[in-house]
């Protein structure tokens, strides 16, 4: 399928998907504690979406490799659409949780598909800008999402999650009738002969890129699930500056995804570019203790969400044109560390933000310099391994 055409029929499948997946953010808790979970049961509630995507995100990538990319991602947004549907339907906290399950499962083929999709037809001087506009459709569906679920839950809680399964469905469809395979038989059955790659992508030099992965969305799930009780304690901000200051990071996010990051890497190389990522990022958390008041919380977000935003798709264009495997199994395992650090995340932030307000975003700091070293032992070990096979 042509580039130029794919391209924005895949940013507007990931837009969809998200703002689906947004929509119920806002509810979540409401509906769940309607039904009487626990905050323990709701904190269980959420990472048990999060820990199917880690579990089976490499699975579906693999399978992607092996029967196409269409039928996997058609398979992940069907699946949304029906977890979606469950829990409108649930009256039982066991029926919710199972719905989560199911979602998750399902769900976790999108993601790491998408993104081996827009490595199949990117040339490698493109891939970073394709990676971006993925990121970018992601963050842009994650700002509108919530502000439509918000308004829906007014009439009914069940309301938004019928509307995110409804507009699942439409995406469901769109894949169906508008999006083209992007790989043909011939790479299917060379792609199904590297079978090992994985392990020895575990092994080598690329190690520390899923690493470095890791520990980026570590520190951002961390930062997610306290800068609320922060902000509140440091600068006395509620619900509704908070909303708009997550919605100005995620837009400048989304800009730098979607316009910044493929210009960068031609210039400078992907390397530079996710070191210069962390850099920003590192500043971001330190100078988000200074916060005091909504101007600065939304100034220094916004300075973090840009240096984050420059990371992701950075990563994953640097692996799929190092990787010797199929994309879908590498763009898998890298969505399945990125999963792992979004379940380690929060619990992780909430203990240290227990300990002391700050710490959260000190422990970011410490986090954002070990995933900058991480990046120095890949290229040290990168440049040994050219210098054995010569």
């Amino acid at each position: 399928m042509d580039t130029k055409k794919a391209l924005p029929i895949l940013f507007l499948v990931m837009f969809l998907v998200m703002v689906g997946f947004g929509i119920i953010i806002p509810v979540i808790p409401f509906y769940a504690e309607e039904i009487g979970a626990t905050p323990t049961q709701l904190g269980l509630l959420m990472a048990v979406y999060s820990l199917m995507q880690f579990l089976f995100a490499p699975m579906w990538g693999r399978i992607s490799d092996r029967i196409g990319r269409k039928p996997v991602i058609m398979i992940g947004i069907l699946g949304l659409s029906l977890s979606f549907f469950l829990m409108a339907l649930s009256t039982e906290l066991w029926m919710l949780f199972a719905a989560r399950i199911i979602g998750g499962f399902l769900s976790s083929a999108n993601m790491p598909t998408v993104m081996a999709y827009v490595a199949d037809i990117t040339s490698e001087e493109d891939r970073s800008k394709g990676m971006g506009i993925i990121g970018a459709s992601v963050g842009l569906g994650f700002i509108f999402g919530p502000a439509i679920g918000g308004v829906f839950s007014q009439s009914s809680l069940s309301t938004p999650f019928y509307l995110a399964g409804a507009t699942s469905l439409v995406t469901f469809l769109f894949v169906t009738f508008v999006l083209k395979e992007s790989l043909s038989a011939e790479q299917r059955s060379s792609q199904e002969k590297e079978k090992n790659s994985l392990l020895k992508a575990l092994n080598g030099p690329l190690s520390m890129l899923f690493l470095l992965q890791l520990f980026v969305s570590l520190s951002l799930a961390g930062l997610e699930a306290t800068f609320a009780y922060f902000a509140a304690e440091k600068a006395g901000l509620g619900s509704v500056e908070l909303g708009y200051i997550f919605m100005i990071m995620g837009l400048a996010g989304a800009i730098v995804q979607g316009g910044l990051v493929g210009r960068l890497t031609k210039k400078l190389g992907e390397g530079v570019v996710i070191q210069l990522g962390i850099i920003i990022s590192a500043a971001g958390f330190g100078l988000i203790l200074l916060t005091e008041g909504f101007g600065t919380a939304a100034l220094f977000l916004t300075i973090f969400g840009i240096g984050n935003g420059l990371i992701r798709p950075s990563v994953s264009s640097l692996l799929t044109k190092k990787s010797t495997t199929g994309h879908g199994g590498t763009t898998g395992l890298l969505s399945s560390f990125d999963s792992l650090g979004r379940i380690i995340g929060p619990p992780l932030g909430g203990w240290l933000f227990s300990i002391a307000i700050g710490m959260p975003y000190i422990s970011g700091i410490i986090l954002s310099m070990v995933a900058l070293i991480l990046y120095q032992f890949y290229q040290a070990r990168t440049k040994t391994s050219h210098s054995l096979d010569q």
